[in-house]
């Protein structure tokens, strides 16, 4: 009974640190994103800036509820990824290549005008795929509780084969979440410019599943079938 109880603490405690540091992460997030977007634009008065700021947080506040449902302990996975990964930069990058799109939109829409005027309904668009690719990646982590922000075998978790869900279409839900993720947003931003600094995120994000895909093949079981069952790693009858 004691050891029992003594686990459990200790699983609330790890819940607790968990969801403080990605309250933190948020705020950052909220702040960074926004500074980022009107500090380089120069004005607030630009509708899409607010709607792609208030999609992007609801859309990832509601994917950690559902990772909080789904498996508690994989939202520490997602903060600090366990020991063994093979990747553990990409995250680095990515931010680095988002941060450079948003101060790229912001300066285009907002003082510049390098690009064309967008149309609206394109621009609708281009939110319309911030939603679904925010989609993608919480149905992704609903299914799978090992759905890590860095490539390995998670030993230490029980990792096993994942075959539900969006895994049943393609073999990589998540990096089709984030590939669209890349592709919508410089024209929900209304930026033809902004979408040049997300050019090199996208080339590592692809670098990354083939990396996790060789990894998988050779070290986890089951997924050299799971390959020929499924055959298409982003996109259905595509690749």
């Amino acid at each position: 009974m004691e050891t029992s109880q003594t686990n459990a603490t200790a699983a609330v405690r790890y819940t607790g640190k968990a969801i403080a540091g990605m309250a933190v992460r948020f705020a950052i997030l909220l702040v960074g994103l926004s500074g980022l977007l009107f500090g380089s634009a120069g004005r607030v008065d630009i509708w899409n800036f607010w709607a792609y700021i208030g999609l992007t947080i609801v859309g990832m506040a509601f994917a950690i509820f559902v990772v909080m449902r789904t498996d508690p302990t994989l939202l520490q996975e997602r903060i600090r990824p366990g020991p063994g990964g093979k990747d553990p930069n990409l995250r680095k990058y990515a931010a680095v290549a988002f941060a450079a799109l948003w101060v790229i939109a912001g300066l285009d829409v907002g003082r510049f005008q390098w690009s064309p005027p967008m149309p609206e309904a394109l621009i609708v668009a281009g939110l319309v795929g911030l939603v679904a690719a925010l989609g993608m990646s919480t149905w992704a982590m609903s299914a799978n509780r090992f759905f890590s922000s860095d490539a390995r075998i998670q030993t230490d978790r029980g990792h096993h084969l994942i075959t539900g869900g969006p895994y049943q279409y393609v073999r990589h839900p998540g990096y089709a979440g984030a590939v669209l993720m890349g592709l919508a947003a410089p024209v929900a931003l209304g930026s033809w410019w902004s979408g040049v600094m997300i050019l090199p995120a996208l080339v590592l994000i692809l670098r990354r599943l083939l990396i996790e895909e060789r990894m998988l093949a050779t070290e986890l079981a089951g997924y050299a079938v799971y390959m020929q069952q499924v055959r298409f790693r982003l996109l259905p009858g595509v690749w």
